[in-house]
């Protein structure tokens, strides 16, 4: 699997970088909107991982966005409690799922797989 997950948290960012890796998949990562939907402009993915909150560019947008390039592209939105509302409208946008942070990674694993399954 192809993955490029969006968070303007870096560390988190690497962490999932290096955990999905060893899980054999291959991960790009980018901390903000704008960049999330220029490589999905440039390139193919299997699944985004995408955090509604961020600074500039928020999710909602970048879903919109990503969703106008590559309709088929499974978006799993990942939000904090005070942001469950956004997450709810993100489904509404074509989200294929969200997950609430901290999301454990198997989890997340399991969920990207759903979403590669179900596209």
């Amino acid at each position: 699997m192809k993955i490029l997950i969006v968070d303007d948290e870096t560390e988190f960012l690497d962490l999932m970088h290096k955990r999905l890796e060893r899980r054999g998949m291959e991960v790009d990562t980018v901390d903000n909107g704008t960049d999330a939907v220029a490589r999905v402009e440039q390139g193919a993915y299997d699944a985004v991982v995408l955090d509604v909150k961020m600074p500039g560019m928020d999710g909602l947008e970048t879903l919109r966005r990503i969703k106008a390039l590559r309709p088929e592209v499974p978006v799993v939105l990942l939000t904090g409690h005070a942001s469950l509302g956004a997450a709810l409208t993100g489904m509404e946008l074509g989200a294929f799922d969200y997950m609430l942070k901290p999301v454990a990674i198997n989890e997340l694993i399991f969920k990207l797989g759903e979403a590669v399954r179900h596209a």
